[in-house]
């Protein structure tokens, strides 16, 4: 899978206003884009549903590619410790892989 844009989030801490983003950094620009275009989901509404499903502690979250996909790879740990690499269909949301430690 090519990594297009790394957005490692430790969410312990507050959510990283845009402000506080690095503008000038090219997967950044490109992640705000496609958002803009429609292309993919915002990163928290996709973090929101996947709370509903499956609530814990983000602790990365990697925007990448699969053939014509692109793909938020979230890794978190759940309430009761188990840590959960899951896959998502950045245009819907959609869970696509999940993957339990």
């Amino acid at each position: 899978m090519k990594t297009l844009a790394l957005l490692s989030l430790v969410l312990s801490l507050p959510l990283v206003s845009a402000q506080a983003q690095d503008l000038a950094d090219p997967d950044f620009e490109f992640a705000r884009d496609a958002v803009a275009r429609g292309v993919i989901l915002p990163l928290a509404e996709v973090l929101a549903r996947l709370q509903d499903s499956h609530p814990g502690r983000v602790i990365e979250v990697e925007l990448g590619q699969d053939d014509d996909m692109l793909i938020y790879e979230v890794e978190l740990v759940t309430q009761d410790g188990r840590l959960i690499d899951v896959e998502l269909d950045a245009a819907t949301g959609t869970i696509l892989e999940l993957d339990e430690d």
